[in-house]
């Protein structure tokens, strides 16, 4: 019975989610705000009727661990390679030193901050603590707002905060892992002491393993996908997400120095994997975009659900959280990404946006809980939790809010750019539907050749087909009566632009039968699309009569 009272809230959760979702194009906020509210409204609605406060920090920890595997890994699945390529040594650095330099650098500051401020004691590891959990950026945000917001940035850009979003949340959690071990040992939760040799090999094991297991998973599962077909592009699809899991646990799981960092395996599994010549990629891609979204909204409402407001706005919390996020965002992070990206030669205005574009996000909370599971709620001399999820909110109003707006301030918005492309599920060729026109003798092209006829420019004729013949065009081809032109051009994807299609079969008792399209009244947004009949498409006007057994094909309009 438990588990359909926890399935029943899982299903309300996911339908609010996907319902509120089109609120954040509206009043352009991140759709993973809206989450997060949404589980503090759930949260307060439970304290009020006397539920209680959600705090089980252990049970938030392993649902949002799980769902983070997705996240990291479709970071590096649905990121073009190619696209990134020019700026992949940028990402990389900022990726690795610069998530580094900014867990010390925000430690630091933390303990700055604590000293000056009557708020609490700290130690410098449990000022690290903070900066650990908060260093990396946020590759759910970042996608969620490059996306939606076609920002079509200059200088790959848009690659440059991508890869560097998506994988440099190993390195965070590589360091937080370091920090709890100290702490725990600090506190008497471990007898094992950590020291500085250990964190050299823990290091170097976990990023060695990591990357190991990541390439054999991600160059492993290449090879089967293009030598093996499955019973569907579904098979495809799922056969990927047994590689994402086992790129993560298989380290994750080995023992002592052996074991390597499951992250960075998944994310290179899924860099690999996603930029290979595998059947059904596309059909994959848009897959795990679903995937990932349902683990968003998971990750992000269970998070809201554990915030206590009252927590979260007591003064020695959030202002704290709300010093710790301006420094960051203001010192910290431009003083990393200028000295990093200045080594490249960068333009100031690229330097500046990358800058701001650092959003923190759900890993950061993630690995707060994780802290606080192992170390418990009452060991730690500050609420990191709360505090963590302060500078998130924080950096998701300000920086989510106004990056596109900062984009166009800073000349950074491109005509000549497409963010889509540094995504897998961007056709390197623009997506083509043929079309088929069969030459009557009342048709307006019949009898001309091909230069005289009248037509769109992304319009093109491929083939002529008659009496059994194939022949290939040119401007002087005399198209003739009888004759099939096969054409070709840019397709329409319908889903994205937020239409949809439905089809009406017509029985002999309806009411339509007789009746012409101009005198039908369809649904509000709805138009005939084409009219099937005895196994032909008739592309229909006002004056095209239902009779019976015809199928309409509806588009609708999308309301939101």
């Amino acid at each position: 019975m438990a588990y359909a009272y926890l399935l029943l809230m899982l299903g309300i959760v996911i339908a609010l989610c996907l319902f509120i979702t089109p609120l954040s194009s509206k009043f352009r906020i991140p759709s993973l705000l809206l989450f997060i509210g949404l589980g503090m409204i759930v949260g307060l609605i439970l304290r009020f009727t006397g539920v209680g406060n959600f705090t089980e920090y252990d049970f938030g920890n392993t649902v949002c661990s799980i769902a983070l595997v997705f996240v990291i890994f479709y970071g590096g699945f649905g990121t073009n390679f190619k696209a990134a390529k020019p700026v992949i040594v940028h990402s990389g650095v900022l990726s690795l030193l610069g998530t580094l330099l900014t867990g010390v650098l925000t430690g630091l500051a933390v303990y700055l901050i604590f000293k000056v401020l009557p708020f609490a004691d700290l130690t410098v590891m449990e000022a690290m603590l903070v900066g650990a959990v908060i260093s990396s950026t946020d590759a759910a945000s970042v996608f969620d707002i490059l996306r939606k917001r076609k920002l079509n940035l200059k200088y790959n850009t848009a690659s440059l905060l991508e890869v560097e979003s998506g994988s440099n949340d190993p390195m965070s959690y590589l360091f937080t892992f370091i920090v709890v071990s100290a702490l725990s040992f600090t506190y008497g939760i471990s007898s094992e002491e950590i020291g500085a040799g250990q964190v050299v090999a823990l290091f170097f094991s976990q990023i060695g393993f990591g990357v190991l297991f990541g390439v054999l998973f991600g160059l492993g599962g290449a090879f089967i996908l293009k030598k093996f077909s499955f019973f569907n592009s579904q098979g495809s699809a799922l056969f990927i997400m047994a590689l994402a899991l086992l790129s993560y646990s298989i380290p994750s799981i080995l023992p002592g120095l052996l074991a390597g960092n499951g992250y960075l395996g998944c994310y290179l599994a899924g860099i690999i994997l996603g930029n290979s010549k595998i059947k059904a990629k596309k059909e994959s891609v848009h897959f795990f975009d679903s995937v990932t979204q349902v683990c968003q909204m998971i990750i992000f409402f269970l998070l809201g659900l554990l915030a206590t407001p009252e927590w979260l706005f007591a003064y020695q919390t959030f202002i704290p959280g709300l010093l710790i996020f301006i420094v960051l965002t203001l010192i910290i992070r431009p003083l990393i990404s200028f000295g990093i990206l200045a080594c490249f030669k960068a333009k100031l205005n690229q330097m500046l946006l990358v800058s701001f574009g650092g959003l923190r996000g759900v890993a950061s909370i993630v690995f707060a809980t994780y802290a606080m599971s192992v170390l418990g709620e009452d060991m730690l001399p500050y609420d990191l939790f709360s505090m963590v999820f302060v500078i998130v909110l924080l950096s998701l109003i300000v920086q989510g809010g106004f990056l596109p707006a900062a984009s166009r301030k800073l000349d950074m918005i491109s005509p000549f750019e497409n963010v889509m492309k540094t995504f897998n599920d961007y056709s390197e060729e623009k997506d083509i539907t043929f079309v088929r026109l069969d030459i009557s003798k009342d048709h307006a092209w019949c009898n001309k050749k091909l230069k005289d006829c009248v037509m769109p420019k992304e319009f093109l004729i491929l083939l002529v087909l008659k009496d059994g013949k194939t022949i290939v065009p040119n401007g002087n081809t005399l198209i003739e009566e009888n004759e099939t032109l096969v054409c070709c051009a840019p397709s329409f994807d319908y889903d994205q632009e937020g239409l949809a299609l439905r089809e009406m079969d017509i029985s002999k008792n309806s009411s339509l039968v007789g009746k012409k399209l101009a005198e039908v009244k369809f649904n509000k947004g709805e138009l005939v699309a084409l009219v099937k009949r005895n196994g032909n498409n008739i592309v229909p006007n006002g004056n095209t009569e239902i009779i019976e057994n015809d199928t309409l094909v509806l588009l609708k309009v999308s309301s939101n």
